[in-house]
């Protein structure tokens, strides 16, 4: 039996099939359209491209594993978090999706947390209001597109708008509903006191499962768009950081993942909700039933990288700018990266920040500079490990994912930057990876989402920081942590 796992990113919807020792068969992916700025801080995707790029990469992951769709034994889902998609009465987009790093409804946060009050917000749904989560964007559509929130008859995420079309059914899985600031985390439920708060009533939002939970089935119409079998079982599935730390393993206390995408995510299991009363950090379901989670966010990790090959190195590719980079010496010579592109998250919690390169001089070349970035993203990440430990996280063993763990410079970056070995793992497919290992629990095929990861991950290489590296970088990271106070009011 096989098990299909789609994860619905930012950047494309990535689809993996795994057989059941949890070894990858076969994998697709087709792009998005890139996600639309129609002002400054603004961020929008369309969801039915994501339906069209999910049912390729399905096809196309189908053929490459060779395998018949009647042996798919379940189909589950990852997807980008916090997103809000609008849908009418006939289940269909009523308006472009505002998607996780828009940074427009920084007022609605403003006047929610005056309504509120911000020590009972952590209280209620155990998170700050940020506006890269999915209720203060419901505040702005309401407030800004009346005519589009007259006629919303239900408000869904990304992969679950995908689910819809897939199944028809309308559910939400608790590790992706905890990111919409609606989710009461330490009960496990729609916060009834946030919803009135916030006048929006529960009727428009999904009903919530835990992740393992079969939702629905795969409908005729679906099957004739992506090639699966009529009546395939549909598994609820979990947000992209929780996908894609089943994907690598993170189950217990003490288990942490860094995972580079086009933002950073630093990840940790627990057994109880964890809150920092300051809300630097998330506090979140995690996809396993009975277990929580905590998370780090950088914004723009892969995504400065990707800035500045687009923006200023046109036409070389990653593995021309790092070669270039191996030939700098730890520290950039001084130079330092502060990733704010977009805001940021942790630790942080202001969307207004912005990214900045200091130090650079005429001894500089390109090699510093994209050194220097891999760097500075490493030391944003580093920063939210440092939370972790200020509030009580256990940190026994680090896995790295994403595009930072492809790269033999960055990894050994990350472990330097971290002070603490690092690990990569055999099946580095992401949160599609994972998702798959949740349709392989919700089939039945195993019987719970930690025997599901020690059956079928392995890890494949181990990085030791190199100490003097380690000491330089750890004095560097003093330098960085200056740079948002003092650039703070420089506007």
């Amino acid at each position: 039996m096989y098990f299909l796992g789609i994860d619905v990113g930012t950047s494309g919807s990535r689809a993996v099939i795994v057989d059941g020792s949890g070894s990858v068969s076969g994998t697709a992916a087709e792009g998005h359209e890139p996600f639309r700025s129609p002002r400054g801080g603004w961020a929008e995707q369309d969801p039915d491209d994501w339906w069209r790029a999910s049912s390729l990469a399905i096809q196309r992951a189908i053929k490459d594993a060779g395998v018949d769709p009647d042996a798919i034994g379940s189909v589950s889902f990852s997807g980008q978090m916090h997103g809000a998609v609008l849908l009418g009465g006939d289940g269909r987009p009523l308006a472009p999706s505002i998607i996780w790093c828009d940074n427009r409804a920084v007022e609605e946060c403003r006047e929610l947390t005056e309504n509120v009050g911000a020590k009972r917000l952590i209280q209620l749904v155990s998170n700050p209001a940020l506006p890269n989560f999915t209720l203060p964007k419901l505040l702005w559509a309401r407030k800004h597109w009346p005519e589009v929130w007259e006629g919303v008859r239900t408000v869904t995420l990304p992969k679950d708008y995908v689910r819809t079309r897939l199944s028809g059914d309308r559910s939400l899985d608790l590790a992706d509903g905890s990111g919409t600031l609606m989710l009461d985390v330490v009960q496990r439920s729609w916060s009834q006191e946030i919803l009135e708060d916030a006048e929006i009533e529960r009727s428009l939002l999904p009903d919530l499962v835990e992740s393992p939970e079969i939702t629905g089935e795969v409908s005729r119409s679906a099957s004739r768009e992506t090639g699966l079998r009529q009546g395939t079982p549909v598994v609820a599935g979990a947000g992209d950081n929780a996908a894609a730390a089943i994907g690598m393993g993170i189950v217990r206390p003490g288990d942490v993942s860094v995972t580079v995408g086009t933002s950073g995510v630093v990840f940790a299991a627990t057994e109880a909700p964890k809150t920092d009363p300051l809300g630097r950090i998330h506090t979140l379901c995690h996809a396993i039933p009975k277990t929580w989670q905590v998370t780090g966010v950088t914004q723009a990790a892969g995504l400065s990288f990707q800035w500045f090959r687009d923006t200023l190195a046109s036409g070389r590719s990653y593995g021309d700018l790092t070669a270039e980079a191996s030939m700098i010496p730890p520290g950039a010579e001084g130079l330092l990266w502060a990733p704010y592109l977009m805001g940021e998250r942790t630790p942080h919690i202001d969307p207004n920040a912005r990214a900045s390169l200091i130090g650079l001089s005429t001894r500089h070349t390109r090699g510093h500079i994209v050194r220097a970035i891999l760097e500075g993203v490493a030391f944003s990440l580093r920063d939210c490990i440092e939370i972790f430990r200020e509030v009580g996280i256990p940190i026994e063993r680090i896995r790295l994912g994403g595009g930072g763990a492809r790269s033999a410079l960055w990894r050994q970056i990350q472990a330097d930057i971290y002070g603490h070995q690092v690990e990569i793992v055999e099946a580095d497919e992401g949160a599609a990876f994972g998702a798959a290992i949740l349709a392989g629990v919700g089939a039945g095929h195993w019987s719970s989402v930690p025997e599901a990861c020690e059956r079928s991950i392995r890890v494949a290489e181990q990085i030791d920081p190199d100490k003097e590296n380690s000491s330089l970088l750890g004095e560097r990271y003093e330098q960085f942590r200056k740079i948002y106070g003092a650039l703070k009011e420089v506007k």
